[in-house]
């Protein structure tokens, strides 16, 4: 196979597959004439392009709103659609499962569990179960605007969780599965849940792996958890052998849900209403609260699924992401805004064999597949045979996000898994916005690695340290934004200092949002990424802050002081390498290293782990006592450490080097 230059242009969609587009019925709705016009006039005139998307994309409000926006206080604090009524439930479940609707019997998800067992759950079944899930929380006495966590494996049941939520007004808390005890009692105490789904456990690579251990953890350290809902996965609840921790705030799901009557009235809320609390690490502190609203994810995800990701009713979605992620509610509302059919898979990508994805392509038939690029590149690892042993010509377009792609693993996936026709809707963006900044359009020639333009209604730009942009200088700058959309977060759960101060504070006359990232327009105005801008980690495609990680490694009592860097990594694209340095009467040994690196996979998940972990007598660090974590890495990957004129312990650098 051979790897062009990302200045190549490799994928030309045919006339006849970009005519039958759905952004292209959107250009001839309109009468715009080409890419070029479309990006300029749906970013340049923002009310008017999320203001017709509302019609265009039947997205139904139960009262009309007074104004697309009041930005009256910026585009910090932008309230979209005020005055209008509208709930994310019934848009993805209600209306589809009504009685006369074409889709109530309709499979609006595809679920396989790792052994291979496979369930189909239609949007009438989904209903009766949320509107279940609903009633259990109102029996719990959850109201509008209370939190309700979701640490749960990947099973169908979360579907109804996130909808039962939505209907009641409660504000759902997604956790990843993979978080040890302290990353996920971090995020329950965070955001008060008082109650909790969660199960016994679920299967990965052919073994049973517990949750509700780490939750009980959690819980304890949390505090704030009365009512706590096991779903019974592994099916211990009838198991002779079972041993499980049962306390008076647990119920099994299937006593405590399927006992609740199927009928529930949906909540008509207001447009800014709060719907989900998603969490993304920053470099200092504590995750950071997204606050999303039922208007703006409504909105940007079926915006992205419909134009983006060219939804037709015959497909077949799978996106490889955990609920606890951005990506698990993105691709499950923006699908179900259409009663879209969604493909939900337990365990291992390469179990029992590295053709596993593939084998459930061809199967299933799946239409739309969207992983990260960490996942391709340790799957191109195990060889083509996989790849040829299985029919995927069923799959029409490729998606990825979460990190910048290399070249050679970008088209090994598109010409060995799309065949050279399906394209890549590569995206970036985020958990502030449940979406994308960049997203390139279906209908768009392709080079390898980019991710086309700003997405359908984002006032995107990239500009120096000033804040001047140099987008079309074709400069690598920051990736700023330079309005609002409507999923934007609209503030952190913290509280708006915080939130200013991390998204809006670099730039602030005029005020940009600064996403962190660096970023580049070619000369053929095709975008691309260049890493972060700040020092967030980004393991395999999933964030972590490294104050997280440091506090893991402080708490043990051998470590005085900890500095953990992302590093590159041929496999997850960046791993963390974490710098100790020990309490007085402690010594360097291969056994703390290791007792150091398993207690990071215990407490943040197995991602996490450092791939390595040296011991020092001291850090670089500047006059006022913060660590140069940038120094470190540059020293650790053998890159120019440029300015170091803040440094105030320069000797520090040299024993860096040295560290063993």
């Amino acid at each position: 196979m051979q790897v062009p230059d990302t200045d190549e242009v490799v994928h030309r969609p045919s006339p006849e597959f970009a005519e039958a587009t759905n952004v292209r019925a959107f250009m001839r709705e309109y009468g715009i004439e080409d890419y070029d016009e479309l990006i300029d006039r749906t970013c340049s005139d923002v009310e008017w392009f999320w203001d017709e998307l509302v019609e265009y994309l039947g997205i139904e409000f139960y009262e009309g709103y007074d104004s697309v926006r009041d930005d009256s206080d910026g585009p910090q604090f932008a309230e979209w659609y005020p005055g209008g009524k509208i709930n994310i439930a019934h848009n993805v479940l209600d209306r589809h499962a009504a009685i006369d609707s074409p889709d109530r019997n309709r499979v609006a998800c595809i679920w396989e569990g790792e052994p291979g067992d496979v369930r189909r759950v239609t949007y009438h079944d989904v209903h009766r179960e949320a509107n279940q899930v609903a009633n259990l929380l109102e029996s719990y006495g959850v109201e509008t605007g209370d939190t309700v966590g979701l640490y749960m494996p990947m099973v169908p049941e979360v579907i109804s969780i996130l909808y039962g939520c939505f209907k009641v007004g409660a504000i759902a808390v997604p956790i990843f599965s993979g978080f040890g005890v302290d990353a996920t009692a971090t995020r329950i105490e965070d955001s008060g849940c008082s109650v909790l789904f969660t199960a016994d456990g679920f299967y990965r690579r052919g073994g049973e792996v517990t949750l509700k251990d780490a939750a009980d953890e959690a819980i304890e350290e949390a505090g704030t958890v009365e009512h706590t809902v096991v779903y019974d996965r592994l099916g211990l609840a009838d198991r002779e052998d079972a041993t499980i921790t049962w306390t008076a705030r647990d119920e099994w799901w299937h006593r405590a849900v399927e006992s609740r009557s199927p009928e529930y009235e949906t909540k008509e809320l207001d447009a800014n209403q709060e719907s989900m609390l998603l969490y993304s690490s920053g470099t200092t502190g504590k995750p950071k609260g997204i606050v999303h609203t039922h208007a703006g994810i409504q909105m940007q995800t079926a915006k992205e699924i419909y134009f983006g990701f060219d939804h037709k009713p015959e497909d077949r979605f799978f996106w490889v992401s955990d609920i606890g992620w951005m990506m698990g509610p993105w691709t499950l509302v923006g699908n179900h805004t259409f009663g879209g059919t969604v493909f939900m898979y337990e365990g291992a990508p390469d179990h029992p064999e590295p053709d596993r994805f593939w084998e459930m392509i061809d199967r299933h038939g799946l239409t739309v597949f969207g992983i990260s690029p960490t996942a391709i590149r340790a799957l191109r690892k195990h060889g083509d045979e996989w790849v040829e042993k299985h029919d995927l010509s069923s799959l029409r377009l490729l998606g990825s996000t979460g990190e910048p792609w290399d070249p050679e693993s970008w088209m090994w996936f598109y010409d060995r898994i799309g065949n050279r026709e399906a394209p890549i809707m590569n995206i970036s963006g985020g958990t502030e916005i449940c979406g994308c900044f960049l997203m390139p359009m279906p209908d768009q020639p392709l080079k390898p690695c980019s991710l086309g333009g700003p997405g359908l209604g984002m006032d995107i730009d990239i500009v120096d340290a000033e804040g001047e942009s140099i987008a079309d200088d074709h400069e690598r700058g920051y990736l700023v934004a330079r309005d609002s959309c409507p999923s934007m977060t609209k503030s952190l759960w913290s509280g708006d200092d915080r939130y200013l101060d991390a998204y809006w504070s670099r730039f602030e006359d005029p005020p940009l949002w600064n996403h962190g990232d660096w970023a580049q327009k070619d000369e053929d105005g095709f975008w691309f990424l260049h890493g972060r801008a700040d020092d967030a980690l980004n393991v395999a495609g999933r964030k972590v802050g490294p104050a997280e990680i440091e506090g893991v490694l402080i708490e043990h009592d051998a470590v005085n002081q900890a500095a953990a860097v992302g590093v590159d990594d041929e496999t997850t694209g960046t791993a963390v390498v974490a710098y100790v340095v020990l309490e007085d009467g402690y010594d360097p040994s291969e056994q703390l290293r290791e007792e150091l690196r398993e207690l990071v996979g215990e407490e943040q998940g197995k991602p996490f782990r450092p791939r390595e972990l040296l011991f020092v007598s001291e850090f670089p660090k500047t006059q006022s006592g913060k660590i140069i974590r940038r120094a470190i890495s540059a020293v650790h990957q053998g890159d120019e450490l440029g300015d170091m004129s803040s440094i105030e312990n320069p000797g520090a650098l040299d024993e860096l080097r040295e560290a063993r």
